[in-house]
């Protein structure tokens, strides 16, 4: 039997139900924002996308990554750890290129509650994710609980940025063909 076996067996399920729920919650996404665009009279435009609608598509994808990873019939550790530190480093330096862009947005200014759930939430997500990978090597139980919860985080946020983004839209935010006034929004 595999060293690794013995450590992720317990988790299959779980990751299972994360990799799936995250791969099936990508693409309505796609889906609603397709229909909303082709209800309104909405330009996006690369900078708006770039900060709200592109880093939660990226959000479910690395929750399905990560699953996906921890489910696979590996026979050591040493592939997994730095494989599962990669997603959780490139998504620190993600989230801080989106920290930089989201201050140089033209078209929207993000309040609060937008920096804490496409900003904050996400960095909290992604370093949790890099602990993790480092922590699996010396406490791998306590890690897998540590990645775990950084994955169902990260589902938890696109669902909830995926809302925020289509309801601000179809709700005549500025911007929408609903709202009879013509400025940019969060997907502009």
């Amino acid at each position: 039997m595999s060293e690794i076996t013995p450590i992720l067996a317990p988790w299959a399920n779980f990751y299972m139900l994360t990799g799936s729920a995250a791969a099936a919650l990508t693409g309505p996404m796609f889906v609603v924002i397709t229909l909303i665009f082709g209800e309104t009279r909405l330009n996006p435009t690369a900078e708006g996308i770039g900060t709200f609608s592109t880093p939660t598509v990226l959000h479910f994808c690395n929750a399905l990554f990560v699953s996906a990873i921890l489910v696979a019939p590996w026979h050591t550790i040493v592939i997994v750890e730095p494989l599962i530190g990669l997603i959780g480093l490139a998504g620190v330096v993600y989230i801080c290129r989106l920290l930089f862009r989201q201050q140089r947005l033209t078209t929207y200014q993000p309040d609060l509650e937008d920096w804490a759930w496409f900003t904050a939430a996400p960095f909290i997500a992604y370093a949790a994710i890099a602990a993790g990978a480092v922590l699996l090597h010396v406490m791998p139980a306590k890690a897998l609980f540590v990645v775990g919860g950084a994955v169902v985080l990260l589902i938890f946020i696109g669902i909830r940025n995926s809302w925020d983004v289509v309801t601000y839209m179809a709700t005549g935010a500025p911007g929408t063909s609903g709202s009879g006034v013509s400025t940019p929004t969060k997907t502009d």
